[in-house]
């Protein structure tokens, strides 16, 4: 059986690997993206989602925070720009500059309600936004989609890391965030290549 990260597609191949994928440790992470072992799936069962090829729309929007939409626009700015849609990436980097600007910044206290957020909003604004885009041919809307849904993913595991390991997990490390697709990356150095967009190392900003 192989089991396919889906924040980066890296494959964990148990015949290749000698172990089954069972019996890794709950804090065994992708040697890839650090994603956390939940996060991949049976190759077989990520084949039939693909191959149903069903989209669930969910019009409403009223619930999604400025966090997420923030991430959003600033993704699709960024897929704009990769298409040399100058006009399109600029407008999409204002409205990103205005849901930053209303964000709340979070103390300790908030992450609860961050990660409330991002559950309830989880598979509800990307699909929506990938179906318009697919609809019209817009392939950098797609790519920025995926990006924002896997950094979303990725940001999650992180949140339920510092749930159960406080600062701890991030002592003597840095924090690392791609600067086109906002991938956080956890650890001394940052990817060489990022997991998310496939820009070099040098594309990373240290946070932390």
């Amino acid at each position: 059986m192989r089991y396919i990260c889906q924040i980066c597609g890296y494959v964990y191949d148990e015949e290749r690997e000698g172990i089954p994928f069972s019996e890794l440790p709950d804090d065994w992470k992708c040697p890839m993206c650090g994603a956390p072992k939940a996060m991949f799936a049976a190759e077989e069962e990520e084949n039939r989602e693909t191959e149903s090829g069903e989209t669930v729309i969910d019009t409403d929007m009223t619930e999604i925070s400025p966090g997420i939409l923030a991430a959003l626009f600033s993704n699709l700015a960024r897929g704009s720009e990769k298409q040399y849609k100058a006009e399109e990436s600029e407008l999409f980097r204002k409205i990103a500059e205005y849901f930053t600007s209303v964000s709340l910044s979070l103390s300790e206290e908030d992450t609860g309600d961050l990660k409330e957020i991002s559950k309830d909003n989880s598979g509800r604004l990307f699909p929506s936004v990938m179906d318009r885009a697919s609809s019209v041919g817009d392939r950098g809307a797609l790519r920025a989609c995926t990006w924002a849904s896997k950094v979303e993913m990725i940001v999650q595991a992180l949140l339920d890391r510092y749930e159960k390991e406080g600062e701890s997990f991030l002592e003597n490390t840095s924090v690392w965030v791609c600067s086109i697709c906002g991938f956080v990356y956890v650890g001394d150095a940052p990817p060489a290549i990022c997991p998310v967009c496939k820009v070099p190392d040098w594309k990373f900003t240290e946070v932390v």
